[in-house]
């Protein structure tokens, strides 16, 4: 930008927010030699760590520390949230009060849980949820979550996309029994079709899971808590907006996510749904960018893992100046779920009659529960699903990704992976 002052000496990097996409930039700038200091600031009091494994946390396949990620050689300073942005000054400010300097900034404050138009759901007075009602977004929200389920029964999760698909195989894995309560007509119908989604609902159900999809959660009934929570009501039951109920002592939020964009837009960025940014992912102030769940590029917001990591690695090789003209030209997501003994992959276009000229070929197994869709436009793979098999899942994935010509018959795709 014309007119921007120079920075002189060693630069020092403020990366706000301690979450995968923050983990990851840090990690690659040290990785390829970046100069000056990185520094992490998260309101969490935890290290960065990898969000996607919490269920499995939760499940107990992991333990906190094993989903710990590496920063490269950067600082990680956990606790320390940031309130105030000064892009004039290059300033930041603390929730203790400090304020810190920085010479290029990274706006990686991720997103929140979007809690959803259930009536009860809040305490009395305003302030949290009632007892037993629980978002699994953080390790500290599993912790609670995992302690709770100790001397639970029944828990209902609402939201029947990924991570509400994850927490309740989690759940029935520490053998509670567990109810997904689902407004759209099928589990995870955003990256799914009709028939994936009806066998991964059997596969649950043997797993001791019961789907409701097509169905909305109206409301939260609640009786007295305990009087060592200080007597606050907790969760009995979750109303259908058929009127049905559904008794349990446990609920977890799955409901999608918000970006987090209160303190870019406080700071006069322009926002959004998220963040505004450019192909280098730059925002509108000078040495400012975002990454990660709270940015929008190109008019989108992606919210998973995968483009929040492409995005810092772009970012990481333009501020690094191992690539200066580094430009991010958008992901073409990868859905992938892999949790026990229950695992997916989705992308590209699924959903055949959005186009005519698309054909198909799916192969089901009632009897091993999977489920392969291929979707074709000529000799091209244009969408996949597999459900219960990922055997030639990087295969397809590189079929689609390069979208040229396919040799031999489709089948191969499924059954051999592929050739070119």
């Amino acid at each position: 930008m014309t007119g921007e002052p120079r920075v002189t000496g060693e630069p020092r990097i403020a990366v706000v927010g301690g979450g995968m996409a923050g983990a990851r930039f840090a990690e690659r700038y040290g990785a390829l030699g970046g100069p000056g200091t990185v520094t992490v600031y998260g309101a969490e009091a935890r290290a960065p760590y990898n969000r996607v494994l919490l269920a499995e946390v939760l499940a107990g396949r992991y333990d906190a520390e094993s989903i710990a990620l590496p920063l490269g050689g950067a600082q990680a300073r956990p606790g320390c949230e940031v309130v105030a942005l000064d892009v004039d000054a290059r300033t930041l400010g603390l929730a203790d009060g400090r304020v810190e300097p920085w010479d290029e900034l990274v706006l990686a404050t991720g997103s929140n849980p979007v809690l959803p138009p259930v009536r009860g759901l809040r305490r009395p007075d305003g302030y949290g949820l009632i007892e037993g009602v629980h978002t699994l977004r953080t390790l500290d929200d599993c912790a609670r979550l995992a302690e709770e389920a100790v001397d639970a029964k029944r828990a209902v999760v609402i939201g029947g996309g990924v991570l509400g698909v994850s927490a309740a195989r989690a759940l029935a894995a520490l053998g509670v029994r567990t109810e997904i309560v689902h407004q759209g007509p099928h589990l995870i119908d955003r990256q799914l079709d009709h028939e994936a989604a009806a066998v991964l609902r059997e596969r649950l159900l043997a797993l001791g899971v019961e789907c409701y999809p097509g169905n909305r959660a109206r409301a939260v009934h609640a009786g007295m808590g305990a009087p060592s929570a200080g007597g606050w009501e907790r969760v009995a039951a979750v109303e259908l907006a058929n009127g049905y109920r559904l008794d349990c002592d446990l609920v977890v939020l799955a409901c999608g996510t918000r970006p987090r964009t209160a303190l870019a837009y406080a700071a006069g960025l322009p926002v959004a749904t998220g963040v505004l940014v450019d192909d280098r992912l730059a925002t509108a102030a000078p040495r400012v960018s975002a990454i990660g769940d709270c940015a929008e590029h190109r008019g989108t917001v992606h919210g998973l893992a995968g483009p929040a990591w492409e995005m810092a690695d772009v970012l990481a090789r333009r501020l690094s100046g191992a690539d200066p003209d580094a430009r991010y030209p958008g992901t073409r997501p990868r859905a992938r779920l892999s949790t026990g003994d229950l695992e997916y992959a989705a992308f590209g276009t699924v959903d055949e009659t959005l186009d005519p000229g698309l054909d198909v070929l799916r192969i089901t197994d009632a009897t091993r529960g999977s489920y392969k869709k291929l979707v074709l436009r000529g000799d091209r793979l244009v969408g996949a699903i597999l459900l219960g098999d990922l055997a030639t899942v990087d295969a397809l994935a590189g079929a689609w990704e390069s979208d040229g010509p396919l040799d031999g018959h489709p089948l191969h795709l499924i059954t051999r992976g592929v050739t070119r």
